[in-house]
């Protein structure tokens, strides 16, 4: 239940500073993806389950507050979520390289699953503008606050973990 409480707060900090603080610190009129940031972390660090859930409350936030469509957004983090959380027992949690190159890979598909449905069907045909204007700045912008904030996601997961251990423990030792 506490994991449960601790990530819905994380959820409504990161999207309460992704929409009121970062974009004031816009770089050449583009901020950072905090959400996916979180996201990414959790499916690395807890598997593809937690992933996909917190994935799902990441986008559905954004589509209840500024989507076009209820559920696009949910889909698209839910599915970021999960498919990162398929490297989750294979590399160390400590390693920050690995976080970083999925969250690279991951704001790439979702620039462009975006510009694919909000754009390219509307006969905007102009990717590489897109491309050198929204996508490789985000991208920047986005690996360069993963390598300040995946620290502490970490340490928040590796509480977590300890407080379930510690339960699980007390819970065994009371049968």
């Amino acid at each position: 239940m506490r994991r449960k409480l601790v990530l819905a707060a994380m959820v409504l900090v990161t999207f309460l500073l992704q929409t009121t603080v970062f974009p004031n610190l816009a770089i050449a009129s583009v901020a950072p993806n905090l959400l996916l940031i979180l996201t990414v972390a959790f499916g690395f660090l807890r598997g593809k389950k937690e992933g996909l859930f917190l994935g799902f409350f990441c986008g559905l936030i954004i589509d209840l507050f500024y989507g076009d469509y209820l559920g696009f957004h949910a889909l698209l983090y839910m599915y970021l979520g999960f498919f990162n959380g398929f490297v989750h027992n294979v590399y160390y949690d400590e390693d920050i390289k690995v976080p970083v190159l999925l969250v690279a890979v991951s704001d790439l598909v979702y620039n462009a699953v975006i510009y694919f449905v909000q754009f390219l069907m509307r006969g905007r045909l102009d990717v590489f503008y897109y491309l050198e204007h929204i996508i490789l700045p985000e991208i920047v912008y986005t690996v360069l606050i993963t390598m300040i904030c995946y620290r502490l996601l970490f340490l928040i997961n590796k509480k977590l973990e300890a407080h379930e251990l510690e339960g699980q423990r007390a819970f065994w030792l009371r049968r």
